[in-house]
Order: structure tokens, then C-alpha cells, then sequence
């Protein structure tokens, strides 16, 4: 797997997985720690873009899910959202980096959800990137993941894409996770089919990916305390919501819905990004995040329902959301997430 400049991977064996993880050097030592969670079929390389925008404020490390990226599968073969959450958990204690800002990504941003509402002792803040919360009405471009969680599919799905290039995959799931496929670099689509063949090549790629989709549909299914919406009603953490007004795969009518149930939270929108903001438009993220920072420390946990929202120009946003003051950023951005996954999320492209 590709490793950018400044990056390096480590494997951690835990019991009953093993992860790689992807660091970067902070600028010095007292930063505190953040950890960075991709979406399904994706990698902790999805976060590359992102995590060196912000070196001079945390200590940043990404985590390969089990099965995903360089992490092998889990020993027991469980890909719920509640094994992808005790595999973070189980990171975070053995590494003893906690509290930690984490942020999630579609999949990731269900699986953050869950461990923020569990041990908010392991949390500082959270955001969340078009997380994969349970909706009714799905989009139709998100259909095919929720029909690759489906007994038998992906292996129908199997044979009928064999003739497919890695190519042609990536393409196809470029246009469906970015608003704008053609901010794409040459160099970046290269890097990303070269990681679709190496995808391919592993045995257990399509089994991480189908079980991953199962998972997160099951955790659409849950109610009462398990509830996914339930959870979010008990993060503590203050709370970063990053939308994509071109996102295929998870509705922005879920955005207002999260901004209500999140007890502390931000609502930002990216008009121009689709599902991977923090890919497409890395420096808005990152600005807005900085802005989280800064005004976490002053925040006395006022409850202020009111909420608006305005959009300037093609890629600016400004929100005040639930006692949050306001926030911006330049954008020059499963859930059935990734609906690209059904045909294996590269490098660059996770849901």
C-alpha cells in the first residue's frame, strides 16, 4: 500500500486482530493525539490528504479497519460495526493515546459514533465525515451496497465483473464517491488502480467487504440503546458534522437530523464535495476542524437549539449550530456507503 511522504505504517497485534496503522511525526511533542477511521472497502490512506494539513495541531495517526488496507482479517471473521468499534477501542487503550480527536468517514463515521457514545473517556472530539447513520429512504445510487450485504450477491457480483479492468473500477467509483471526478489527478488515478490490482489479488477482499456492507446493515436494524441514532444522542464529545451537497451515497436531508441529535455539534456544508470531503477538499476540512479546536476550550456546553446555516459562493460555508459559534471553509467537498464498494474502494475513495 502506498505510503505518502512523511508517512510511515505499523502493525499492532491486539488480540484477535491485527492493525496497521498510519503515522505521521507531529511538529513536537505535547500535541494531542488524533485518530483518523476510513469507510467501507476504503484505508487509512483515504486520511492522507487530510492528515498533514494538521500537524501543527494534533498528533495524527489513521487505523486500516480489519480486512481493510494493509490489516489482515479479524480472527473471529466478525465485520459488525460493534467489532469494527471494539478493534479501535482495543487500539486505543493498548496504545494508551486517549483522549483522542477522532474522526470518522462514512462506515467510520458509524463506527466513531459507537465508541464515542461507549467511552467518552477515549474521546476530545468528534468528526464526522457523511457518516453512514441509518436513514429510511436510501438513495438509489447507495442501493448496490445494500444489496452486496445480501447472501450470494457478491459472488453473483463476482462473476459478472470479471471481465472488468481495475480501471474501469476505479473510475466507476470515483464518479460515484466524488462530486467532481475531474479534480482527480492523473498521478492519484494511477496510484489508485494500482491499489485496485492489489485490492483484487487478496483473498479475502471481497469477504471483508460483503460482511463490512452486512454489518452496517444490521446496525441500520437496531433499536433501543443500540440504535445508532440512540448513540448519537449520548456522545458527549463536541461534535463536527462535514456534508457534501453532491454526496450519491448518504443524503444530506440526514445532516439536520445529525446536527439535531448530536448534543454538541457543528453542522458544515460543502456544497460542491460528494462522499469523501476530507479527499476532495482537505484544506476546507481541515479548516474547519482548526476552528473546532480553537473553540471546544471555550465552550460551556450551552444547548442552543437554533441552527442556521448559509452558503457563499461555490465552496464556503458558514454555520452556527447548537451553541457552536460559526464555522467556515474554503472548498476550492456506507450507509450504505460506498457504493462504490461494491466494486472495491481505491485508495483514495472509501464510504
Amino acid at each position: 500500500m502506498r505510503v505518502a511522504p512523511g508517512e510511515r505504517l505499523r502493525s499492532v497485534r491486539l488480540p484477535g486482530i491485527t492493525l496497521t496503522v498510519r503515522t505521521r511525526p507531529p511538529a513536537r511533542e505535547d500535541l494531542p493525539p488524533a485518530l483518523f477511521v476510513h469507510g467501507l472497502g476504503g484505508s487509512s490512506q483515504n486520511w492522507s490528504s487530510l492528515m498533514p494539513l494538521l500537524d501543527e495541531f494534533v498528533a495524527g495517526e489513521a487505523v486500516d479497519l480489519p480486512g481493510f488496507g494493509d490489516s489482515p482479517p479479524p480472527d473471529d471473521g466478525n465485520y459488525s460495526i460493534t467489532a469494527h468499534a471494539r478493534a479501535v477501542i482495543r487500539y486505543l487503550e493498548a496504545a494508551e493515546r486517549g483522549p483522542v480527536h477522532l474522526f470518522g468517514n462514512s462506515l467510520g463515521g458509524a463506527v466513531t459514533t459507537r465508541v464515542a457514545a461507549l467511552r467518552p473517556d477515549l474521546v476530545r472530539t468528534l468528526t464526522l465525515v457523511s457518516p453512514a447513520l441509518p436513514e429510511l429512504r436510501v438513495q438509489r445510487t447507495a442501493v448496490p451496497t445494500g444489496l452486496l450485504a445480501l447472501p450470494g450477491v457478491a459472488g453473483l457480483f463476482t462473476r459478472f465483473s470479471r471481465g472488468w479492468s481495475a480501471e474501469q473500477r476505479v473510475r466507476g467509483v470515483m464518479a460515484l464517491c466524488y462530486g467532481d471526478p475531474a479534480r482527480v489527478t492523473e498521478e492519484a488515478f494511477r496510484n489508485a488502480v494500482e491499489e485496485m490490482e492489489r485490492r483484487l489479488q487478496l483473498p479475502y477482499f471481497w469477504d471483508a467487504l460483503t460482511r463490512s456492507a452486512r454489518g452496517l446493515v444490521d446496525a441500520y436494524t437496531l433499536g433501543g440503546q443500540h440504535s445508532l441514532w440512540r448513540q448519537a444522542e449520548r456522545v458527549l464529545a463536541p461534535t463536527l458534522l462535514i456534508y457534501g451537497r453532491r454526496d450519491q451515497l448518504v443524503s444530506y436531508r440526514m445532516a439536520q437530523r445529525a446536527a439535531r441529535t448530536f448534543r454538541d455539534s457543528r453542522l458544515v456544508t460543502l456544497p460542491e464535495a460528494g462522499h469523501v470531503a476530507m479527499m476532495e477538499y482537505p484544506e476546507a476540512v481541515a479548516g474547519v476542524f482548526r476552528e473546532l479546536l480553537a473553540d471546544a476550550g471555550k465552550s460551556n456546553g450551552a444547548n442552543n437549539v437554533e441552527h442556521a446555516e448559509s452558503v457563499v459562493g461555490a465552496g464556503r460555508v458558514a454555520v452556527r449550530e447548537r451553541g457552536s459559534v460559526d464555522g467556515s471553509g474554503s472548498a476550492g467537498g456506507d450507509d450504505f456507503a460506498a457504493g462504490g464498494s461494491v466494486m472495491g474502494s481505491p485508495p483514495g475513495v472509501g464510504s
